[in-house]
């Protein structure tokens, strides 16, 4: 049977592409290790791979990505979001599917391969593992761990406000949870632009957040960040406050815009049919104010 093998550097992914004749269809599964939906992907993927018998040349071949780690390819595929699967044959793009739905991706694996092995000679198919919830661990608050960006002077990157909870020694997890809560809500108004991102600005630790600050720099938007892999505490419990489960996660004025992609696609939206959409959080509007 087939597995699902992980690519670890662009020169094996580039090996493996150069080595499949133009009859295979690749599948690859870009992910991150942290994000429990990731998981529930490479669990329907690995046994739909179980589905496929290892022939020369492969039918199917079933490959998975980290997308922060390998950001170039990640770009080359648009990958915005995690989990992201896209179905190959011959180098050429057949189909792109973003999200969790286990169904719709066995579905379009199924479509551009079809079933073989045990799985076609029973007509059956095999069970796709239930979803996965994610639940954020509960943990005691710490301090804010907020950097000012080096040299951001020209796009006008400005840097969030600590805010720091103290928790009780005999607090319960209800508490806890409650005390950080207290403490996101704050955090997500400190600025009225906050972008919750790996690594600063100036030094950005993954393609999606490097993605992010080129599009709030490219339109001047004035803002404040937060570097979530500084504290695990606003790692973890973001994700469940804003019910979004990955990063980054761009914020206007207390309320969640959204991700990379939902932010790449409104900003473009909105600018196409009212050209001052951002222009009060622009570093000339400050300027001006000042």
């Amino acid at each position: 049977m087939s597995t699902l093998n992980e690519i670890t550097s662009e020169a094996e992914f580039k090996s493996h592409l150069e080595s499949l004749p133009s009859s295979t269809l690749l599948v690859i599964n870009f992910h991150t290790p942290w994000a429990a939906p990731c998981a529930q992907m490479r669990t329907v993927l690995s046994t739909l791979a179980a589905q496929f018998p290892v022939t020369s040349p492969p039918t199917v071949s079933f490959v998975s990505i980290n997308a922060e780690e390998l950001p170039d390819i990640s770009e080359e595929y648009d990958v915005t979001a995690v989990p992201f699967v896209v179905l190959i044959r011959d180098k050429k793009v057949l189909e792109s599917i973003s999200g969790s739905d286990a169904a719709k991706v066995r579905d379009a694996v199924e479509r551009h391969a079809g079933r073989s092995g045990a799985d076609a000679a029973s007509g059956t198919k095999a069970s796709i593992p239930p979803a996965l919830n994610a639940v954020p661990r509960e943990t005691t608050t710490s301090g804010a761990a907020t950097e000012a960006p080096a040299g951001e002077t020209t796009n006008g990157a400005t840097t969030t406000a600590t805010t720091t909870a103290t928790a009780p020694a005999a607090e319960t997890p209800e508490q806890s949870k409650e005390a950080l809560f207290k403490r996101l809500s704050e955090l997500v108004k400190a600025a009225p632009v906050m972008l919750f991102m790996k690594g600063t600005p100036s030094a950005p630790q993954c393609g999606f957040s490097r993605q992010m600050v080129s599009i709030l720099r490219e339109h001047g938007v004035k803002y404040g960040f937060f570097n979530i892999l500084a504290d695990e505490d606003v790692r973890q419990g973001l994700k469940e406050f804003a019910d979004w489960p990955t990063y980054p996660q761009l914020w206007v004025k207390g309320e969640l815009v959204g991700g990379l992609d939902i932010v790449d696609i409104q900003v473009k939206e909105e600018l196409s049919s009212n050209p001052d959409f951002l222009k009060e959080f622009t570093v000339q509007s400050s300027a001006a104010a000042a």
